[in-house]
């Protein structure tokens, strides 16, 4: 791999890490009870384990993904967090057409996105910058 891959690399790995740090992991500690409640909404079962569980695995995932120990298995953990939080957070499916409904499609979609690149990190090295090659 040369100088350009890795640097690349490392920028992918802060940025997707980023996204379940702060508007993950930090925005659900510090909006615990709007999360809780919109989980309830959305029938999520066991609320409370399944979102402290979600913080846990979003905050020590998304340090492992940024500094680059434990990447892979960090990446896939947070691929697989992200198709349950699909499932349940974005039920498109569920919905009457509308705006909503179209609102939540396009959240799907992009947390396949999301979910796509975690599996490409997972299956990747996390490059020469890392703590853990």
């Amino acid at each position: 791999m040369n100088k350009s891959s890795d640097v690349v690399l490392l920028i992918g790995r802060i940025i997707v890490g980023s996204y379940f740090l702060l508007p993950g992991a930090i925005a659900k500690i510090f909006n615990y009870e709007f999360m809780y409640n919109y989980m309830v909404d959305h029938e999520v079962p066991f609320t409370h384990i399944a979102l402290v569980l979600t913080i846990i695995i979003q905050f020590f995932c998304s340090i492992g993904i940024i500094i680059g120990w434990n990447s892979k298995i960090s990446a896939f953990i947070l691929a697989l967090l992200t198709i349950i939080i699909s499932y349940y957070m974005h039920d498109f499916w569920d919905m009457a057409s509308g705006i909503k409904q179209e609102h939540e499609l396009q959240n799907f979609v992009k947390n396949m996105g999301i979910m796509a690149g975690l599996l490409i990190l997972s299956g990747s090295s996390p490059g020469k910058y890392s703590l853990k090659r």
